[in-house]
């Protein structure tokens, strides 16, 4: 029997204290704080201690029983684990668990999907839509003819008769759903019978939601979809990483366009926490976490409507909310700098036909994974919606705002010591 041979905090303090010590800084910002970005979670101990293993050290170009190098035998194992399991969740006919990144798996996508200089229709950035989907400054705008989609002015929602109206007058190669900073459902039949109708690929980036998917608290878009994008972080509640699911007709292209042409080896130590978390993913009890996760987005809007701050598309379906904040005369920078002297870890965000810069932002985006994972509810959502409301009004360069800051900040720290994230810290000693 060979001795788990894991990672090792006290070397580490030895060999190298400043990162040791920026380390235990993030844990314990992490621990201190409310943690509300939604592309954020805590995974577990055990995905944890997969992406510390010594399966880094393998080098691993290829597949399962296909690979560029020898001793692959228990790296072929980890991967094929990975596979099967993200196949049996997910529905899938294929799996890709190799790309590094959501942006990875996507870039891997077109590759597969798409030449350069073909029209691909997406989500507008601006309106909840991610770099991938068009973005000027992204290899998706560069190498690629984008055509943007956009959510109407008097709903919030996509407009699908614009999706429509936009297909057919520029007939995509392919169609591209799924956002960043949409609250809502997507109707996955709606685009797949757009798709069919123009004759494109209808790629489904579930990044943002695919925990969600897996927790069977909102539609799969694997039945629609040919190709569906993944991070594995998030929701989901594995290793930052990227995964694909496609239909077995495209397996062998999307295969191809991970490795070799977008990607060298794997990251075996991702791939084998990937595995892990996909496990943990299929058990009863997600399907819980997922769900209540859902609740508490839900509430979580609903408690900082009450505070004046009203819920994009007025409310939410998944585990984020965009809020809009000119009705109190701050910008999402604003809110974001305040909640963080208030030990409340947020993102300033665009709205729909925002008048602001993105780096100015009229609004701010809210998560709910990592509460959820902590075991909070509907009541501490409330509570949350509350302080975050405390936080934004306070003006830090008057004594009364600077003082409310720190009231919050220290109603922060009773709630999450209430509810620790790692409560077993010596998992990291």
């Amino acid at each position: 029997m060979v001795t788990f041979w894991g990672p090792d905090f006290s070397a580490l303090r030895r060999e190298d204290p400043e990162i040791a010590e920026v380390i235990s800084g993030e844990l314990e910002r992490q621990r201190g704080g409310l943690q509300l970005i939604a592309s954020e979670n805590f995974t577990s101990p055990a995905v944890l201690a997969a992406m510390g293993s010594t399966l880094t050290n393998k080098y691993a170009e290829g597949y399962p029983g296909r690979r560029y190098y020898g001793g692959c035998a228990e790296v072929d194992r980890a991967e094929e684990l990975a596979i099967e399991r993200a196949k049996e969740l997910f529905g899938a006919e294929h799996a890709n668990v190799q790309p590094h990144s959501g942006s990875a798996a996507n870039m891997a996508a077109y590759a597969a999907l798409v030449q350069p200089g073909d029209t691909v229709l997406a989500m507008d950035l601006p309106h909840g839509g991610h770099l991938t989907h068009g973005s000027k400054v992204n290899f998706s705008g560069k190498w690629f003819h984008p055509v943007g989609y956009r959510v109407r002015r008097d709903t919030e929602l996509i407009d699908y008769d614009e999706v429509r109206d936009l297909a057919q007058a520029h007939r995509p190669k392919l169609i591209v759903c799924g956002a960043t900073a949409y609250p809502r459902l997507i109707d996955f039949r709606a685009f797949r019978d757009i798709a069919d109708e123009v004759g494109a690929y209808l790629m489904v980036d579930a990044a943002h939601f695919i925990g969600l998917v897996a927790g069977r608290a909102v539609p799969s878009p694997v039945p629609y979809a040919d190709v569906v994008s993944c991070t594995t972080h998030k929701v989901l509640r594995g290793p930052r990483g990227g995964m694909i699911l496609c239909r077995e007709n495209l397996a062998a292209r999307i295969d191809k366009a991970v490795f070799p042409f977008t990607q060298g080896g794997p990251l075996m130590h991702a791939v084998a926490a990937k595995a892990v978390a996909l496990r943990e993913a299929s058990s009863p009890g997600f399907q819980g976490y997922a769900q209540q996760v859902v609740r508490n987005s839900q509430a979580l809007a609903a408690g900082l409507a009450a505070e004046g701050m009203r819920p994009v598309s007025g409310g939410t379906d998944t585990h984020l909310a965009l809020v809009d904040l000119r009705d109190l005369g701050v910008s999402g920078r604003e809110a974001e700098e305040r909640c963080d002297r208030a030990r409340i870890t947020l993102n300033k965000n665009a709205i729909p036909y925002d008048p602001e810069k993105p780096t100015t932002a009229s609004g701010i985006r809210v998560g709910s994974p990592c509460v959820t994972t902590q075991g909070m509810r509907e009541g501490e959502m409330r509570q949350i919606a509350g302080l975050i409301a405390a936080a934004v009004r306070a003006d830090p360069a008057s004594v009364a705002g600077a003082g409310s800051l720190r009231d919050a900040a220290e109603e922060v720290a009773a709630l999450v010591g209430r509810f620790p994230a790692y409560p077993i810290a010596e998992v990291f000693s």
